[in-house]
């Protein structure tokens, strides 16, 4: 049982909702899955955001001129090349891939300036904005507020409490950030609002947030069909052999239309705008 505490016999007996022990405790689990349903709502009403553009990706990806840097630092590092410490190695590795994976940062950048620009440019009569939608974080997440903030457009930032790469980035309207605590409620936002979608490179979670919405739309439970982009075909054409899904018979060959991959940001840019386009504002 938990129960408040009180300085004085004379006091009011504490709501059950000003119970801060109640409401972190196991029981109260579902009281604060609700909070996240709703709370969010009642500010995107308030911001008449209807419409976004989800772009996720890898929270690790850095910028060009970053990822450099840090790789000529550990290069500086190494006394003996031919001879690496195993510590060394993983370090070089990790840096390489960093530098590998960079150009997609700015193409992000690039992609999500460029698709706000466009909702800036709708006339009124549509009432449609389509903000520029992340995760809230680091890498591909930053790189999308920070484009659409170079636009001077608003954006949304879905962030999610971590042990690591904690926090909102920067380029967050005050309004328009979030930290939500559990990662299927995060997701139902995600996909609520999402009017096209766009997955860079990235691992787990962008794996998770990928084929969630896939199954979503395979399986009708969306009405909408957003448009679903992968960019980067070396990336997607190395890490997911979806032909090898048709082949052994646990998708159908119309599955792989679900989604487009793409190479660059005036493909991916094109596709949505016309999808968007065809769907929303004809």
């Amino acid at each position: 049982m938990i129960l408040p505490t009180h300085s004085s016999q004379d006091e009011w007996p504490l709501k059950a909702y000003k119970n801060l022990d109640f409401l972190n405790s196991d029981p109260a689990r579902n009281i604060r899955v609700l909070c996240e349903m709703t709370e969010p709502g009642l500010r995107f009403a308030k911001q008449n955001v209807e419409d976004t553009i989800v772009l996720f990706g890898s929270a690790r990806t850095k910028q060009i001129v970053v990822a450099e840097k840090e790789l000529t630092a550990i290069k500086d590092t190494i006394k003996d090349p031919e001879n690496l410490t195993a510590q060394e190695k993983r370090s070089l590795q990790k840096a390489e891939c960093t530098v590998k994976s960079a150009p997609y940062y700015d193409a992000a950048v690039q992609l999500s300036e460029s698709l706000t620009r466009w909702s800036m440019s709708l006339s009124k009569e549509h009432q449609r904005r389509f903000l520029i939608c992340s995760g809230g974080g680091p890498g591909i997440m930053e790189a999308a507020n920070l484009g659409a903030r170079n636009a001077g457009g608003k954006s949304v930032g879905l962030g999610i409490s971590l042990p690591f790469e904690q926090g909102v980035n920067e380029y967050i309207p005050e309004e328009l950030k979030f930290e939500f605590h559990y990662f299927f409620v995060r997701k139902y936002w995600f996909v609520l609002l999402a009017k096209a979608l766009v997955a860079f490179p990235g691992g787990f979670g962008t794996m998770d947030e990928l084929f969630e919405t896939l199954t979503l739309v395979q399986t009708k439970k969306i009405e909408e069909v957003p448009p679903i982009v992968l960019f980067g075909s070396e990336f997607w054409n190395d890490v997911c052999d979806f032909d090898a899904l048709v082949k052994w018979g646990t998708i159908t060959p119309e599955d792989v239309d679900l989604f487009k991959i793409v190479d660059t940001v005036e493909e991916a840019h094109d596709y949505i705008v016309n999808c968007l386009t065809k769907q929303f504002l004809s």
